[in-house]
């Protein structure tokens, strides 16, 4: 029986780890953990928030997910847009829910939802 999500991974471009970080950590606030040992040759970064992990790994095609994404759920999400001057696109599809879609640098859609 499935039991819960481990992580959620997009991909990103080969030597973008430095635009990823100042994307995910600088601007959604995220933290970065390490990657194993084993992995790190491949590049790309982890992070997470909370028990939610999201982690980019480098594909040499790179093409971005513009459908598919994570969604993130965001305490005062108006506010957080704001502040981290996000270029956030909003929608009223799911009645009852505020939430928006972002792109990370390389044009993968995430999106955010409102907490309350």
């Amino acid at each position: 029986m499935i039991v819960g999500i481990d992580h959620v991974q997009l991909a990103m471009p080969p030597g973008a780890e430095d635009t990823a970080r100042a994307f995910y950590v600088g601007r959604l606030g995220l933290v970065e953990l390490p990657k194993p040992e084993p992995l790190r040759a491949r590049g790309g970064c982890w992070f997470v928030a909370g028990s939610t992990q999201l982690h980019l790994g480098v594909e040499a095609d790179f093409r971005p997910a513009r459908k598919a994404h994570p969604a993130l759920i965001v305490s005062e999400l108006k506010r957080f847009v704001s502040e981290g001057t996000l270029d956030a696109r909003w929608d009223d599809d799911l009645p009852g829910r505020l939430h928006c879609y972002v792109d990370d640098p390389f044009g993968n859609r995430i999106e955010l939802i409102d907490a309350g």
